[in-house]
Parts: structure tokens; sequence; C-alpha cells
């Protein structure tokens, strides 16, 4: 089973999304800018991650700047319940699998958690190479 809380307005998800689906898969997709987040949900998700508050924030195209978010003296549980109020804080796509949780950025990096790969070529939206014809990934 893989599950990716997904955001469709990023490329960066979307070319996990079709990553994913290329490799056989028929994901569990987590539209997390509409649903939102529960704070045990993001707890889990970073801690299985390896991932903090501050290392999952989103810092541009978010409102991070403007609620104060980007200065070092902000702890985590202020980042953590800023998350739950603007879901887009998240950075995106956190995928989870039987081989783990990861913050998939870049979009090649879900790889790593996908026990089969889809077959090459393997191409980006923006036309960069992840996977070659003969199956070895480049990226």
């Amino acid at each position: 089973m893989v599950v990716i809380h997904h955001n469709p307005e990023c490329g960066t998800s979307r070319n996990v999304l079709q990553i994913i689906q290329d490799a056989g898969y028929e994901p569990i997709v987590i539209e997390y800018i509409q649903e939102g987040w529960t704070k045990p949900q993001l707890q889990a998700l970073f801690a299985a991650a390896n991932l903090t508050p501050r290392t999952a924030l989103r810092t541009s195209k978010s409102p991070a700047k403007e609620l104060g978010l980007l200065d070092e003296s902000v702890s985590d549980e202020v980042i953590l319940d800023a998350m739950l109020e603007h879901p887009v804080l998240v950075n995106r796509p956190i995928v989870c699998t039987a081989k783990g949780v990861k913050l998939c950025r870049p979009s090649e990096a879900v790889l790593d958690v996908l026990e089969n790969w889809p077959k090459g070529p393997l191409i980006k939206e923006d036309g960069e190479v992840i996977i070659d014809e003969n199956g070895n990934r480049l990226l």
C-alpha cells in the first residue's frame, strides 16, 4: 500500500504521484490542503520520516514568512499549531509505504521508499530524466 499526502497544484507532488502510478501502484491520495491535518497525524508522519515541524515547514509559496515562522526562535510547537491552521505550511509530498515515510523533495526521492520502480525512461514534468531507458536511476 502506498499513501501520498498530495497537493495537485504542486509540480513536485504531481511528479511523485505519476512515478508511483507508473511503478504500478494505486496509491491512496490524500489532498491535505482540503482535508487538513490532525496533530497526532502530523506528529506520527514527522516521527516516521525523521522530520521536525521546522524541517517540514514549507517556506516558499506559503504564509510562513507572514506568520513569523521563519525566525529560529519560533518553537516547533508553534510551527506545528500553525500547520494545523494552515495546511499549506507542510512541505509536500509526504509518501508512506512499507519501506518507510519520506518527504519526497526532490521528486525522485520517492524511489527510496518504493519496492518497484517504473520502467524507464522516466522523465519529470520539467524534462529532467530520472530513470533512463535501461532502468538505471540517474537522479
